[in-house]
């Protein structure tokens, strides 16, 4: 397997959940995400990893959402910003473009928000998008890496680590994987042909330069993303897909 760290008997039968590596994968990504209130194992962790970055998106999406929506002024003259538990059950409203001006006008903010809490969240969002601006795929490196010089790249090493069966290269020299046998994590359809196969980030470059990858060394940055253990092969197809919440 031209000196690839894993082969195909860790994973028995059923893939990547099998994997002893991802034993490790809530310590390792502990500065990331919040320890969650079980100790899961197996393929379990992926879907406790995704779990936490669905929620995640979804909130600062909601968050983005919200910097940009209309103030709800309800008939007891309470100014509902999106932050207000009441935003979405007030349909009868007046409607304001920002909370000074429902203020002016004679509302009340709703108990629980304040203006102070409000340029709170406003500034966080700022923070964020601008530590955000200054992402770019090459910040953790140029494609795949071979650091171990053996010519199987991370891609090739995970693809060679999950699949079922016996890898076949594209050469005798073993470099380039192009079939086997996965099982997908997310639909359990069975893919043999390594161009429909992807390898994903279970926790996404882009978000981790957000929340502190943006200050590593490049070194750090390019290790992260091809460590074996943040790497999960998906389909292509459904990793490409748009997806909207």
């Amino acid at each position: 397997m031209g000196g690839s760290r894993y082969s195909p008997k860790h994973f028995g039968g059923h893939g990547l959940q099998n994997r002893p590596k991802f034993r490790h994968l809530t310590a390792r990504i502990s500065i990331l995400l919040p320890p969650p209130p079980f100790e899961p194992d197996g393929f379990m962790k992926i879907v406790v990893v995704f779990s936490y970055l669905a929620v995640f998106s979804f909130f600062s999406l909601a968050s983005d959402n919200a910097t940009a929506s209309t103030i709800k002024q309800s008939a007891s003259d309470l100014c509902h910003p999106p932050q207000s538990n009441w935003y979405d059950k007030t349909r009868t409203y007046k409607p304001f473009e920002t909370v000074e001006a429902c203020l002016d006008a004679g509302g009340r903010l709703p108990k629980g928000i304040s203006l102070a809490s409000l340029d709170q969240a406003k500034s966080s969002a700022r923070a964020s998008s601008d530590a955000m601006a200054g992402y770019h795929r090459s910040a953790f490196g140029h494609g795949w890496d071979d650091a171990n010089g053996d010519c199987q790249n991370s891609r090739a090493e995970a693809l060679v680590a999950s699949s079922t069966t016996q890898v076949r290269f594209a050469t005798d020299r073993g470099c380039r994987v192009v079939a086997g046998r996965w099982v997908s994590a997310f639909t359990g359809n069975v893919i043999q042909n390594a161009s429909n196969i992807d390898i994903d980030h279970l926790v996404p470059l882009a978000w981790s330069w957000d929340r502190g990858a943006n200050k590593w060394p490049d070194e750090k940055r390019v290790r992260f993303a091809n460590d074996p253990v943040n790497l999960l092969p998906v389909e292509a197809s459904l990793n490409r897909s748009t997806i909207t919440i």
